[in-house]
């Protein structure tokens, strides 16, 4: 039997002969929107794409972005050898230049005592978050390279929730509930579908969902206050694609099964399709898993159908 089951080997290859100039080709490659997009799903943050060699005085940042939805910074710092303090003092110094919010440091392999002072700032800090991640390049036979980012250190995002809750500063009652909702929906997620890449649960109204695309997402919406939900698809600056989406409504409605609300909002960078259910109480736990169930069947249409429309 298991003569037929013919497995390839994993072959790690030396990231220096994929890109040789770490400044020229690794960096130029993960600007790119489909490799910052491998980035973002495996950091679980939406990464927008703002620049390269962004200046900070008289040094410059290898790429500046900043999160969709919410426009706060992101700072990514390469370096294709071990780390040094050299490359720590200047992401910490680019950080500060930008008021980032995120700090991603990309490497070929760790240093022990720098793995421990990531993890120490991202225990320390309420406002800042602290990625550590080493690049791998990984083939099987004669397969094309693939790149692969490994986490070594992340913040501890719901303790840092926690904390501040218990520090009285911005969480509220209502904070707390949303907090809730979405972690027991993470979970229902993680349970009932493959479909769906998972987020960290946060104390907000939304909660986005990937698309595949850094040009849309979807945002699923509650309001303990109003009691309804929505799955939006947010397009967060690229009026074109909306208009493009609009101009094919009938066919996408027909296919979904069901009307959207088109919101160009023409005042604004930001466009967004909605599809709301005021159907429900989010007072009722009880009722979590239907609710949980709703999103997720929209969230999977949206994932399957409308990219046929881009």
């Amino acid at each position: 039997m298991a003569d037929n089951y013919k497995l390839g080997k994993l072959e790690k290859l030396n990231i220096r002969d994929i890109w040789k100039n770490e400044a020229k080709d690794f960096t130029n490659w993960l600007a790119e929107e489909e490799n910052l997009a491998l980035l973002s799903e495996e950091i679980d943050i939406p990464i927008k794409f703002i620049k390269t060699e962004a200046s900070v005085g008289a040094f410059s940042a290898d790429i500046l972005a900043e999160e969709e939805n919410t426009g706060n910074k992101i700072i990514i710092e390469n370096q294709l050898e071990e780390t040094d303090h050299d490359h720590l003092g200047k992401i910490i110094t680019y950080g500060s230049g930008f008021n980032a919010k995120y700090l991603l440091w990309i490497f070929k392999d760790i240093r022990e005592e720098h793995r421990q002072a990531i993890d120490w700032l991202n225990e320390k800090t309420d406002s800042l978050y602290i990625f550590a991640l080493k690049m791998e390049v990984w083939k099987i036979g004669d397969s094309m390279p693939a790149p692969k980012f490994q986490i070594i250190c992340s913040p501890n995002n719901w303790a840092k929730a926690v904390k501040q809750s218990s520090d009285d500063t911005n969480l509220t009652d209502t904070n707390l509930l949303q907090l809730d909702f979405w972690t027991n929906f993470s979970a229902y997620l993680e349970k009932n579908t493959s479909k769906i890449k998972i987020r960290k649960p946060q104390p907000q109204h939304w909660y986005d969902l990937s698309m595949g695309n850094s040009q849309l997402h979807i945002s699923c919406i509650i309001s303990f206050q109003n009691d309804f939900m929505r799955c939006d698809i947010y397009i967060p600056d690229n009026k074109d694609l909306f208009k493009k989406l609009f101009s094919k409504k009938d066919a996408i409605e027909k296919e979904l099964g069901f009307n959207l609300e088109w919101e160009e909002l023409p005042t604004a960078k930001a466009s967004r399709i909605k599809y709301q259910n005021n159907n429900i109480n989010l007072k009722n736990k009880s009722e979590y898993e239907n609710y949980f169930k709703w999103l997720k069947d929209i969230a999977e249409k949206y994932i399957e159908i409308i990219p046929r429309y881009y």
